[in-house]
């Protein structure tokens, strides 16, 4: 069995999200840094030259407006940075990246043993509580950085955080993943399955081995690797007809997700498990099938807070354009490339 697909239609594909992408006026927060840690994959899987213009032009444009005050969400915004100084060397991006560092290393809420409380704003947004979103935001990032300026507080610092939200999150009988957990009460909140956490959790912990140099000399980095094998293992019976994640994973009446489903299917690639190609296969197929004229990703859930029942799950509209849909789509397809030997 082998990945199938046509790299030309790939291509023309993520050309399309790009621009279509890029024509949003997303500000500087979390969907904006989803989306564009989409573009700048894209740009370094495809060296095209325009989607780094694209981005530091508008970054840029960002960043002479003024930045708003930090929180982890907005962390997201660093994944682009740290692709931009890279390609520039420019020292402007360095100086907002060491910013955002110094904000999640030593201003940031912290409960329990350092670990980081996910905020939306400059506020206590949810006290004393993590949410799979924060491993995308901030500690993929932190683990980024510090492979790139060889820092090792900040490697284990964003290892800190993936052994905790794996202890306070995933469900060790079925492996799957809790949206949130709030250690005040102890509990996993109102303890659904949600995809696209599911998605948070299965690409960054696929993306720790590739961060780190001997990996396995790392402890917190073996058990990243444990559990998203039982992540992955625990998924699989819940993907649909169609190579799709549903919204919340293990009830078959709720809808077909395209952003968890994009996420979890480019983890499945990164881990270069041979088993999973038949799942791949059939999620690339569909997810194409979303995708309009104008690369503008369908089917893709709104911002999701931790719901308090099944039906604020199922009632969050899939209508819209969102910054998240396109960047792990982005994601996805660049991965299949990699992967595919094409990139």
């Amino acid at each position: 069995m082998k990945l199938e697909y046509n790299k030309v239609e790939i291509i023309e594909t993520i050309d399309k999200i790009v621009h279509r992408t890029m024509k949003q006026d997303m500000q500087w927060d979390w969907p904006a840094g989803v989306a564009y840690y989409g573009i700048a994959m894209a740009y370094e899987t495809l060296r095209n030259d325009e989607y780094l213009y694209l981005l530091k032009d508008r970054v840029d444009e960002l960043m002479d407006l003024g930045v708003p005050p930090l929180n982890v969400n907005a962390c997201a915004m660093g994944h682009a940075l740290l692709t931009l100084y890279e390609a520039t060397g420019e020292e402007k991006y360095k100086k907002l990246i060491d910013k955002k560092l110094d904000y999640l290393t030593n201003h940031a809420l912290r409960f329990g043993d350092n670990v980081l409380q996910h905020t939306v704003s400059d506020k206590d947004d949810f006290p004393e509580q993590c949410w799979a979103d924060t491993l995308f935001m901030a500690a993929l990032f932190m683990l980024r950085a510090g492979r790139m300026f060889n820092n090792e507080d900040l490697k284990k610092d964003a290892l800190n955080q993936y052994f905790w939200h794996i202890t306070f999150l995933q469900n060790e009988e079925s492996g799957l993943w809790y949206h949130g957990y709030t250690h005040a009460a102890k509990n996993h909140l109102s303890g659904f399955h949600w995809g696209r956490a599911n998605a948070w959790a299965a690409y960054t912990m696929s993306q720790v081995r590739p961060n780190l140099n001997e990996w396995y000399l790392y402890p917190e980095a073996i058990e990243v690797w444990g559990s998203l094998d039982e992540q992955l293992v625990g998924i699989k019976p819940y993907i649909s007809e169609n190579g799709l994640i549903r919204t919340i994973i293990n009830d078959e009446e709720s809808y077909e997700e395209i952003s968890a489903s994009a996420g979890i299917a480019a983890a499945m690639l990164a881990v270069k498990n041979p088993l999973y190609i038949k799942y791949v296969n059939k999620t690339l197929s569909s997810i194409l099938a979303t995708i309009d004229e104008f690369g503008k990703v369908k089917n893709v859930s709104g911002g999701t807070a931790v719901m308090k029942d099944r039906d604020g799950y199922m009632n969050i509209t899939k209508k819209w354009i969102q910054g998240w849909g396109q960047g792990l789509t982005l994601a996805f397809l660049c991965h299949l490339l990699i992967e595919g030997g094409d990139a």
